[in-house]
């Protein structure tokens, strides 16, 4: 599959099932095994997990902010790798612990590299993102509220 075909491929996976919040179209787009190397903050960090696994970490990740999406900055091939880099936005409408849901938009920005396999599906992302600005938003938020 060449470079460009795997970033448009890339950007169908990130509009149906993060955007959209489709998790049943990870069927598409993610392998049997999909392992997150790298990811500081996210709860999954370091776990591999099947297809049924990867769909619950989509709605569990979508609950608190709903109508979250993905503006991709750049995309970027390498061998078998495509790097995306992202600004990401979404209104918090559901709880978290410590945060209670404030109607407020949150905004954060990343870059994360995923890897192929021969089928062209998504074995795994590297991705770092700014969790400590999404961290004071929720407590400027919190704050304001008080």
């Amino acid at each position: 599959m060449n470079a460009a075909l795997r970033k448009q491929r890339l950007r169908a996976f990130i509009r149906q099932v993060w955007d959209l919040g489709n998790s049943a179209a990870a069927d598409d787009y993610i392998a049997e095994c999909y392992r997150i190397h790298h990811d500081p903050g996210d709860p999954w960090d370091g776990q591999s997990l099947d297809l049924a696994g990867y769909k619950d970490r989509v709605d569990r990740s979508r609950a608190a902010f709903p109508d979250q999406a993905f503006d991709i900055q750049g995309l970027f091939a390498d061998g078998d790798h495509v790097v995306m880099t992202w600004l990401w936005s979404a209104t918090h409408r559901g709880d978290l612990p410590g945060f209670p849901a404030s109607g407020r938009t949150i905004r954060m920005s990343g870059a994360t590299a995923y890897g192929y396999d021969a089928d062209h599906r998504l074995t795994g992302h590297w991705q770092i993102t700014d969790r400590l600005g999404v961290y004071q938003q929720l407590q400027a938020n919190l704050s304001a509220t008080r």
